[in-house]
């Protein structure tokens, strides 16, 4: 974040000529422009800082300290505002001004927490960058990124049109820069509740999907519509009925002035329902982990519709004829977003229906309550004994399974449980959600043990010890062949392959010794210990078919 915003600062510095020119900065407007603009640009770093680490701060545990490190900045921004404008008559200068001081204390307000954060610990090993976290984090950010960007462009577009047609006409080009400015903030104020509301649904949404919840992610997107589409009709009342109060908010003008106001929050506002209805939507899909189908309908709405229609009816009826091109974006945007979501809410419906549909093998001459636990060294193969040992079987296989599974009983989400639940991170005196993942992991492996079935690891052998029909099994294998395996089957280098062993096998062992006050490796522990190298996976399958059958 700091690197970017030095290189954004300097590049705004830079070429800042050709910038105002982008956004279409009149004559007029010149001096201002760039008055604001060159103290402005100062404050970058800090308001790159503190909007990227506040969503750090509420991702360990402190929203509210988020919150109060935000709204520090902003009120002392509007309270700094007519201070600097009026009192030290620095016009312009001061309101630009009034903004970098908030974002420089809002900024400090940030860095302070992590003078002692919750969970988060900083150091100089965790300020290098790291190009595979890097790569991560540019990969699930770039649909934000074209978000965010696609409403600049409309800006630049917007502001190029009004500069080159509002010359033309009796409203000059000033008049419209400076309305449409003010619409648009207006505009982003009702999204901005839009976006609040959707994205407050997020994580019930993501839960309950990845749990195979559908009826509760339906309950929860009916609900997030309902309150959305609400906002948008009470927005267009005002919008089309009541304008004249919002114009004034921003200060008294001419009569020729207000004729433009008045006709850009009618007709350029006059889809705002619609446009509720498609953010909605956008975000719903979003979290769904469909990021892509989003963007499609970001896009479309901004960019793909958005921006050809303003400059086709800029060009036949000028500044009057270009605030059409919301409306039309709106309209078209919106049946997409609908089309999108009834063919995706179909795919799913046929989803479900087939997994119901599913009927489980037949089990024959298998006692009711016989479990095989494996519990096996990363790279042996073991895990794929105990799928095709299940299959022969014709007996429940769970590895991953518990994981949703997990997920779904504790409400941790199954990214977390994934990355967490055979370490132990954490050992703490008190209770934390490793606890919180063996526990839930136990109760389900015990009551999924009440029929025949496989489990991979998860110190299932420790948790059924006192089952009747367990048979502990440990697989494990030479280092060169579990190298191979890795980067034959996982894709990995030698090198990754070795650490990457010795990491998981590691993690493995702190974490079965920890809650069982056992050795992994000790074979004590098991009824069956078998070297996968020296019988292959078909024969090791064999094998324990042979001693079940004995």
């Amino acid at each position: 974040m700091l690197i970017v915003s030095i290189i954004v600062a300097l590049l705004a510095f830079t070429f800042q000529e050709q910038i105002l020119k982008i956004f279409g900065v009149t004559q007029g407007s010149y001096t201002y422009a760039k008055d604001y603009f060159q103290i402005i640009l100062m404050g970058i770093p800090f308001y790159i800082l503190t909007s990227g680490l506040n969503g750090i701060i509420r991702a360990d545990g402190s929203p509210k300290y988020a919150m109060f490190a935000t709204l520090i900045g902003a009120i002392l921004n509007i309270i700094l505002d007519p201070i600097a404008i009026f009192v030290f008559d620095l016009e312009v200068k001061g309101a630009a001004i009034a903004t970098i001081v908030g974002q420089i204390i809002s900024c400090i307000f940030t860095l302070i927490y992590f003078v002692k954060p919750k969970k988060l610990k900083l150091s100089k090993v965790t300020l290098r960058l790291d190009r595979n976290i890097c790569k991560k984090i540019s990969t699930l950010g770039i649909s934000s990124f074209i978000t965010q960007i696609s409403i600049v462009i409309v800006i630049a577009v917007a502001n190029n049109m009004i500069v080159k047609y509002g010359t033309l006409s009796k409203f000059g080009a000033d008049i419209p820069l400076s309305v449409v400015g003010i619409v648009m903030k207006v505009f982003a104020i009702v999204i901005a509740l839009v976006i609040g509301t959707s994205i407050g649904g997020q994580p019930i949404i993501g839960y309950n999907y990845g749990a195979g919840n559908i009826e509760r992610v339906k309950k929860t997107f009916k609900l997030i519509l309902t309150t959305n589409t609400i906002i948008g009709i009470i927005a267009f009342i005002i919008f089309q009925f009541f304008p004249q109060y919002i114009i004034n908010i921003f200060g008294s003008e001419s009569a020729l002035y207000n004729e433009y106001a008045l006709m850009c929050f009618r007709i350029y506002l006059a889809g705002i329902i619609f446009t509720c209805i498609t953010k909605s939507c956008s975000i719903y899909l979003q979290s769904m982990g469909k990021p892509f189908k989003s963007m499609i309908i970001s896009l479309l709405r901004d960019i793909i519709i958005f921006i050809p229609s303003l400059i086709i009816l800029a060009s036949m009826n000028g500044v009057v004829g270009m605030l059409w091109a919301a409306l039309i974006a709106d309209v078209i945007s919106f049946i997409v977003a609908f089309s999108i979501l009834f063919i995706d809410n179909k795919m799913q419906h046929k989803e479900i229906t087939v997994n119901d549909n599913k009927v489980a093998l037949e089990v024959n001459d298998i006692p009711k309550d016989l479990v095989i636990t494996i519990s096996r060294e990363y790279g042996s193969g073991g895990r794929y004994v105990g799928k095709l040992l299940a299959k022969e079987l014709k007996i429940k296989f769970y590895d991953k399974e518990l994981i949703k599974l997990t997920a779904e009983k504790s409400g941790l989400s199954e990214s977390y449980i994934k990355a967490n639940e055979q370490i132990k991170n954490n050992y703490s005196i008190f209770y934390n959600n490793d606890d919180n993942i063996f526990i839930t992991e136990s109760e389900i492996i015990k009551k999924i043990s009440k029929e025949p079935c496989v489990i991979i690891g998860r110190c299932a052998d420790y948790v059924l010890e006192n089952n009747k029909n367990v048979y502990k099994i440990y697989l494990y294998s030479d280092l060169d062949n579990k190298i191979k395996r890795c980067t034959k089957y996982y894709g990995l280098s030698k090198d990754e392959a070795i650490k990457n062993i010795k990491k998981v096998d590691k993690d493995r062992a702190k974490h079965y010794e920890y809650y069982t006050n056992r050795k992994w490796k000790d074979f004590t522990n098991y009824d069956l210990a078998i070297n996968v190298d020296k019988l292959g996976i078909g024969g090791t399958v064999k094998a324990i078919k042979n001693v079940l059958n004995k």
